[in-house]
């Protein structure tokens, strides 16, 4: 969320912001609903004052003997439409809130303009893309070769996007979970393991909602949330809370299933591991202040991109475009590893930064060291890494003329084997 005064002190600026992001707002609309809150505030405050003069007089007229019941009718007049004002503040206030909540966060000025993922840039590359002297397959066909990772099953039982993963496939995705959190906790973030469901004001405060309720898994009975990422539980933990200055930034890592309805994906993009609805995923998060933002950004991507390069993995790293940034985001970088047998770069992390907007929303402050007023702390969160496009990257990339898969060295102390087949 936008501070409403610097909405009103920089309006082209927000306007251009959203129009950047394809987002329309109304702050025209906006405007006139504070408009409308000050007004009330002041003529509240009028008539509290004027009660109090009131209440004052009946008093002194009763200790003289007169007659208060004049001054007592125009007090109760007064009295009642402090009620009023006090119930039209509510229905103003929340309306104003709810106008707020959709105005998307505005990208910061490196941020390049465009429209759609070729508007993107390009900004670093590692590894070199393997050129095999023998035609290199689609993961799936490994999966189903060694039953490594079971499709049909899952569908069976949960449906599309659900699958089962079975022996060495199962022994190769605890083996990164455990490595990811590993190089995080070397890395300086603590690992903290959250809830895998949270409530409304917890999905609001990051910016699921109201922006992207069609993505996530209801449980309508108890008004929970399927977690699409643990950027959400986690940005949360300090919800309300302020952070003395001296303890940023704090750094967590966790590891949680995540659940994505994907609602309109479909065709060759969706096929094994590229789209699932319940994926695991290590996610890091950090607090920090104000100033420091934009340096904890590069090394939250530089965390990210560490784990590729540790598995020998090609990867290359995108500034993403205003038209293909998300609502909250500042800004925003993406890691796409190269898969080999499918010809094609895949998205495994997305590392954002969302400046005083989460935090906001949220209540997060920091207590300056040297005293002063509380400020708004920034958020800032990134995939490291998400599972299932990374395992298919593995198997695309170490595959072998024989039809096998070679484990990357560095993993063989967590899956306890170097080959499946």
């Amino acid at each position: 969320m936008l501070d409403l005064k610097f909405i009103r002190e920089n309006r082209d600026l927000v306007f251009a912001g959203a129009e950047a992001k394809g987002i329309t707002v109304n702050l025209d609309t906006i405007c006139t609903a504070d408009d409308k809150r000050k007004a009330l505030i002041q003529e509240g405050d009028v008539l509290k004052a004027k009660r109090n003069q009131v209440s004052a007089q009946v008093g002194k007229i009763k200790k003289e003997g007169g007659d208060a019941s004049g001054v007592i009718a125009e007090m109760e007049s007064v009295k009642t439409r402090i009620q009023e004002i006090d119930s039209e503040m509510r229905e103003v206030e929340k309306n104003l809130n709810a106008l707020l909540l959709t105005v998307p966060n505005i990208p910061h000025p490196s941020v390049p303009l465009g429209k759609t993922p070729a508007d993107n840039k390009e900004v670093f590359r590692w590894g070199e893309v393997p050129k095999a002297d023998f035609p290199m397959k689609p993961h799936w066909e490994f999966t189903d070769k060694f039953g490594i990772i079971d499709f049909n099953r899952g569908s069976k039982v949960s449906g599309a996007g659900f699958p089962f993963y079975v022996g060495k496939g199962a022994a190769l995705e605890r083996a990164l979970i455990n490595f990811f959190l590993d190089q995080a906790a070397q890395r300086g973030y603590k690992e903290i393991m959250p809830p895998i469901v949270v409530n409304e004001e917890s999905a609001r405060g990051t910016g699921q909602i109201p922006d992207k309720e069609d993505l996530m898994y209801i449980v309508e009975r108890d008004k929970l949330y399927m977690i699409p990422t643990a950027e959400v539980p986690v940005t949360n933990f300090h919800r309300d809370e302020q952070i003395a200055e001296q303890d940023l930034p704090i750094r967590y890592a966790a590891y949680t299933p995540c659940f994505r309805r994907e609602a309109g994906s479909y065709g060759k993009d969706v096929r094994g591991l590229n789209r699932l609805h319940q994926f695991d995923k290590v996610e890091l998060v950090k607090f920090v202040h104000p100033s420091k933002s934009y340096d904890e950004l590069e090394s939250l991507r530089q965390d990210a991109e560490h784990l590729l390069q540790l598995l020998g993995l090609p990867y290359h790293t995108l500034l993403m475009c205003t038209g293909d940034m998300g609502f909250t985001q500042a800004k925003k970088y993406d890691l796409e590893v190269w898969a080999p047998g499918q010809q094609k770069w895949l998205e495994v992390s997305s590392c954002s930064n969302f400046e005083s907007f989460q935090a906001r929303r949220m209540n997060i402050k920091f207590r300056p060291r040297n005293g002063g007023k509380p400020e708004i702390v920034h958020t800032l969160n990134g995939s490291g890494l998400a599972l299932p496009r990374v395992v298919a990257a593995l198997i695309e990339h170490y595959q072998t003329p024989e039809g096998k898969i070679i484990i990357p060295k560095i993993l063989h102390p967590y899956t306890k084997f170097e080959i499946i087949g």
